[in-house]
């Protein structure tokens, strides 16, 4: 067991140092901030203790207090910076909700797409559908409503959400998709999620070649290429 902690103990430092780099390039004060709000912390905690006459239990809380601000804020800023090297890389909402694991969701990316490379993305969950589209707004929303028509015909007794990826008005960003999806309202049970995928991978309308950062895009059989306007 010993020697399974410290083979994986490495890994996660590793880990830990690849994502420190990366997100230094899109953010350059991280280190100095995460370090200032540790020595912010224990210094103060530090402070109180030597006024009440318990400098030692004080720096211990301190330091504990010190190490979990500075790793959400890591965590926070790290974050922040992996979605700004996404945003506007094709297929990173398919990433997004491929990361998604609360809720039972179930991700098939490009399940339309047009000449133009707008796409439409997959879940489904106890919310129902959400079809969730990326690139020019007005192609995409031709390319929802398709794919909504298109679907009718064997799911018409769920709910169907459509999202925009974007900025704009009326659109949803990026960085907000997965607070987005599990905010939904649960209206399936398990077994009807189960039913659904069932009769929507039936469709066979997968595509396995949609590039998408961070690891490939799991996926088979062909893909339908809209008419792009």
């Amino acid at each position: 067991m010993a020697r399974k902690e410290t083979s994986e103990n490495p890994g996660r430092l590793k880990q830990i140092a690849l994502t420190y780099k990366m997100t230094k390039k899109v953010d350059p004060q991280v280190g100095l901030v995460v370090a200032a709000v540790g020595i912010v912390t224990f210094g103060v905690l530090l402070a109180i203790g030597f006024l009440i006459g318990h400098p030692v239990y004080l720096g211990i809380l301190g330091f504990l207090l010190a190490f979990l601000g500075m790793a959400i804020l890591f965590g926070r800023r790290a974050e922040r910076a992996a979605f700004g090297q996404m945003e506007g890389q094709p297929g990173a909402a398919a990433a997004v909700l491929e990361n998604i694991r609360r809720g039972g969701w179930t991700t098939t990316p490009a399940v339309a797409m047009n000449r133009s490379q707008d796409v439409v993305h997959r879940a489904v969950g106890k919310a129902g559908i959400v079809l969730v589209g990326e690139g020019n707004p007005n192609r995409v929303k031709a390319l929802l409503a398709a794919e909504k028509k298109r679907m009718a015909r064997i799911v018409a007794d769920v709910p169907v959400h459509d999202i925009i990826v974007g900025e704009g008005e009326g659109q949803v960003s990026l960085k907000k998709l997965h607070t987005t999806l599990l905010k939904l309202p649960r209206v399936l049970p398990g077994a009807q999620v189960t039913a659904v995928n069932d009769r929507l991978r039936a469709l066979g309308d997968l595509m396995s070649n949609m590039p998408i950062p961070k690891g490939p895009m799991p996926g088979k059989g062909g893909m339908r290429m809209p008419k792009g306007r």
